[in-house]
């Protein structure tokens, strides 16, 4: 919700302010800031979305989720390339500028994003319990890790290429300005808008799953979320809430996916699995498995705890920045 912000109410970052769709198109009101448009998504999509109460209504949506996503990227590979052969590319910095150990341990912040970037977990079991045959399901993480990592690497790679060392953390916020092709300003507008869209239609993916484990963390003894209408449109309406005033506050999805990464990601994609495999209820774990695990755990938590000191200490240094003076 954070990214739907930016892209249709804008964003700014260091002193620029990236423009948002709503505000290329209508120009700067009171609606089309990101607090309304963040409520008016809400009411108008998200809300009827998230009121499904099985995975399997998603499917279409889920489709159409995809073919946005490879959208994105064709149109954004598409214009790299052209502009690649127009010789208008500056040739991009492709390795980290380190100067001195604060600028290595700021490598390490990159970890949590990419930590969360492949964290589907929490929708295996429920994608699973509504498979007519399960043997399916390898296959569908296998392609759906495979699918994630083709659009993660063409993306970060045409989007480089294109920006250079002007990209920022919500890429989509470069798409504001002319990009030097033919119909620089229509293309700007489509893969915005298919992106944002996408993410419209994949938030209801990722908030079934939380609702879900939440229901059970809190409601153990209850009977299903599916038959409480009740439990489900409360838990459904604070959680909305709480994520609505995340998306309304936080200043960059960067920030978001730092400090989650760097506590919650972590703590789903590799610390939990690990510990299951140590407990090894069955007795079924070899000696390789204990000590991958043990490893697993111990790569998380060093990385975890270096993550989260570098972003404290770079938020302390933005906080001691004061304005420019005149």
């Amino acid at each position: 919700m954070i990214i739907i912000g930016d892209v249709l109410s804008g964003t700014s970052s260091n002193g620029v302010h990236h423009v948002g769709i709503l505000e290329e198109w209508f120009g700067f009101h009171w609606w089309n800031g990101r607090v309304p448009i963040l409520v008016l998504t809400i009411v108008l999509i998200l809300a009827p979305l998230v009121a499904f109460k099985r995975l399997d209504s998603l499917k279409f949506t889920s489709a159409l989720c995809v073919a946005l996503a490879v959208v994105f990227v064709v149109i954004t590979a598409g214009i790299a390339i052209v502009k690649l052969f127009c010789g208008t590319v500056q040739a991009p910095r492709w390795l980290p500028d380190i100067v001195d150990h604060t600028s290595f341990l700021k490598l390490f912040t990159v970890v949590p994003v990419i930590v969360t970037s492949y964290i589907c977990h929490y929708n295996v079991h429920s994608i699973f319990n509504e498979l007519e045959d399960p043997s399916e399901m390898q296959p569908i993480v296998r392609t759906s890790l495979a699918l994630c990592s083709i659009v993660y690497i063409t993306t970060s790679f045409f989007g480089v290429l294109l920006f250079g060392d002007q990209t920022m953390d919500d890429v989509l916020a470069n798409f504001d300005t002319n990009l030097g092709v033919p119909y620089s300003a229509v293309l700007n507008d489509i893969v915005r808008v298919t992106y944002v869209v996408h993410l419209m239609l994949v938030f209801p993916l990722i908030f079934f799953a939380l609702r879900l484990n939440l229901d059970g963390l809190i409601f153990p003894a209850k009977k299903p979320l599916v038959s409480d209408n009740k439990r489900f449109i409360l838990i459904t309406t604070v959680l909305i809430g709480i994520v609505f005033l995340g998306a309304s506050f936080i200043p960059s999805i960067w920030d978001a996916f730092q400090f989650t990464g760097a506590t919650a990601a972590v703590c789903i994609g590799f610390i939990f699995p690990a510990s299951i495999a140590l407990r090894d209820t069955h007795g079924i774990s070899t000696k390789k498995d204990i000590y991958l695990s043990l490893f697993m755990i111990f790569l998380a938590v060093v990385s975890s705890s270096i993550a989260i000191s570098s972003d404290i200490n770079s938020m302390f240094k933005k906080s001691e920045v004061g304005p420019p003076r005149s």
